[in-house]
């Protein structure tokens, strides 16, 4: 099956759960005097038991005869129990960890379930990279759902990638038990412009009756919409606007509104709902991209649900977010998602609804954390040898690579990245920056940094080159291996030597993040699985995170995440402009364009 727990399909426990729920069999576990959230009606019953064996709930209300020798009853003192909480977007790579640790840092917040497109490692490791991933969330008692990975690389054509996934390798995905769909489908250009491969995955998908899992990232609302809802595309985590969320809503698409560590979409997507009475059903709360100090310090679901609350989304509604309407969306609501009889028995024990702080939670019927703490086993799992060896790339031992070549005179007018914190788009502006020895430099006195995207991949030696406005620093650089979707090596820097440094930091130690200064290295987090992930816990990474970002602060940047804001600039499938290892892409027209305007001008 596609969860991690002995649970029985439903087929081979109809005669038990019916005996245990008329009283004539004992069940493993009853849970009495509870206050149910019951997310199928929207409504909150006092006075409540459940009753659950070999996994699953066979009864919901008077639970007094389902009590016999060898019964655990846990007396809930009228606290209120929910659904385990379901994340119906994530990247697990994303938060550093491995998916054991992941699971240690999540499952205490009441996340049973999560659908993961591993599409991090698998431009890294390819088809061997998703079965690593696989085989490590196997010894952990967190539901794992595999949304298989749709567009490795996201953009063909336009970067270099660790692997490429076409559409026999996800025809061949489509059966593998945890699989349940495909992952983002982010090339959007592809489906709307016919192209083959694009749409033979999603046939594959949708041939073995899966879900398929969207990326539509343009203030689209008409004909374009339309056009990819139409090929099949069930729901879509890309709405920045209100009107993009509701119009997903309105055609039949699941609107999955993002709350990660650096993209704060919630405040205005909600209004989708907030401000309209519309019906919520088709409408998921997701977090896309955690860091682990998010994690630590604020939570899982627990904290989007929170947060739901706060922009004016009523409590119950955002419960049946991370719960009910997730199932339904990846048509599991047969399976989980709510307390019902037959339903795999996942639920959290909240002492109150407001601060939503898990007091226990089970999976399975089986108690797996309580207190915030997780006390299930998780097996140990070692990454192969495979998976510490991604960076393929020599030390760099001057800055040549850093130099960007320019026939101008004095100054050159170049096309640049300005970032918008807290989004994932960027702007496309064009800037007048000074050329000394015949070379672009940065210029920090308008936010400017200068950018370079390596190849660590394939040995082809490429380096492409940019600059980056608004992160408000002025000396020193960062680099990072975690660099979406192809995670190439990304340098950015106010100095070609602080540049060369940083990138040779993470080139020693097989991938990671870090920032320099003024020769020093200020702060690293190594991260040797396939340059993304550690076999450290949270609470470690997270210190090490917190303390860069804290340098970051100092050298002048204001804002949240900003490794994972850098982290989208090679992103060649997000508006506006992105570099990739290949040069600059204007992701409207998707076409490279040359970094000096007048470049262009002279071939038109």
């Amino acid at each position: 099956m596609y969860n991690n727990q002995a649970t029985k399909p439903l087929s081979e426990m109809t005669k038990d759960l019916v005996q245990v729920a008329l009283g004539q069999q004992p069940a493993d576990l009853v849970i009495q005097n509870c206050q149910l959230v019951n997310v199928l009606t929207r409504e909150i019953l006092p006075g409540m038991d459940v009753a659950a064996f070999g996994g699953r709930i066979a009864l919901v209300g008077d639970a007094s005869a389902c009590i016999g020798q060898g019964t655990e009853v846990f007396q809930a003192g009228g606290k209120y129990l929910t659904p385990g909480f379901l994340d119906g977007h994530i990247h697990v790579e994303s938060s550093m960890m491995t998916v054991g640790n992941y699971a240690r840092s999540v499952v205490p917040r009441g996340t049973t379930g999560i659908y993961m497109d591993p599409h991090e490692i698998a431009n890294v490791l390819g088809l061997a990279g998703i079965r690593m991933m696989l085989a490590d969330a196997a010894g952990t008692p967190l539901r794992t759902m595999l949304t298989v990975p749709s567009c490795v690389p996201a953009v063909p054509g336009f970067e270099d990638t660790g692997a490429a996934i076409d559409a026999a390798d996800v025809r061949a995905l489509m059966a593998t038990p945890q699989t349940v769909g495909l992952g983002e489908m982010m090339n959007f250009p592809g489906i709307l412009a016919g192209e083959d491969n694009a749409h033979a995955e999603v046939a594959a998908t949708l041939a073995a009756d899966k879900v398929v899992t969207g990326h539509y990232s343009v203030p689209d609302t008409g004909s374009g919409l339309n056009a990819y809802i139409a090929a099949g595309v069930r729901c879509c985590h890309e709405s920045n606007r209100a009107e993009d969320a509701l119009a997903k809503m309105r055609l039949g698409m699941y609107a999955q509104l993002r709350e990660g560590s650096a993209w704060h979409d919630l405040a205005e997507v909600s209004r989708a709902l907030t401000e309209r009475t519309v019906d919520s059903r088709l409408a998921n709360l997701i977090s896309d991209d955690t860091h682990p100090h998010t994690l630590v310090a604020d939570g899982h679901l627990d904290h989007i649900v929170r947060k739901a609350v706060a922009y004016g989304i009523p409590i119950l509604e955002a419960l049946q977010m991370v719960t009910i309407n997730v199932a339904t969306c990846f048509r599991m609501d047969h399976e989980m998602g709510s307390i019902a009889p037959g339903k795999m028995a996942d639920m959290v024990l909240f002492d109150n609804l407001e601060d939503l702080v898990a007091e226990r939670v089970w999976i399975g019927g089986q108690a797996v954390a309580e207190g915030g703490r997780l006390t299930a086993d998780v097996a140990p799992y070692r990454y192969p040898d495979q998976a510490y060896r991604s960076i393929r790339l020599d030390p760099l031992t001057d800055t040549s690579p850093f130099r960007i070549p320019s026939a101008a005179e004095g100054t050159t007018e170049v096309r640049a990245i300005r970032i918008v914190p807290e989004r994932v788009f960027n702007e496309e502006v064009h800037l007048t920056l000074p050329v000394r020895e015949g070379a672009i430099e940065a210029d920090p006195d308008q936010d400017v940094l200068k950018a370079a995207v390596f190849d660590r991949h394939t040995g082809s030696g490429t380096v492409g080159h940019g600059f980056v406005q608004g992160f408000g620093i002025r000396r020193g650089a960062m680099a990072s291996t975690v660099a979406h979707d192809a995670h190439n090596l990304l340098v950015l820097g106010a100095s070609d030597e602080d540049m060369r440094l940083a990138a040779n930091t993470l080139i020693k130690s097989g991938g990671g993040m870090c920032i320099v200064a003024d020769g020093q290295v200020l702060g690293h987090v190594a991260l040797p699985i396939a340059g993304l992930m550690c076999d450290r816990p949270a609470a470690a990474i997270a210190q090490d995170v917190a303390a860069m970002e804290a340098q970051w602060q100092d050298l002048g940047a204001d804002m949240a995440s900003p490794f994972m804001t850098m982290a989208l600039i090679s992103l060649a499938c997000l508006p506006d402009l992105r570099l990739t290892n290949r040069g600059l892409v204007d992701c409207h027209r998707f076409a490279f364009v040359p970094l000096e305007t007048a470049a262009e001008d002279r071939s038109n």
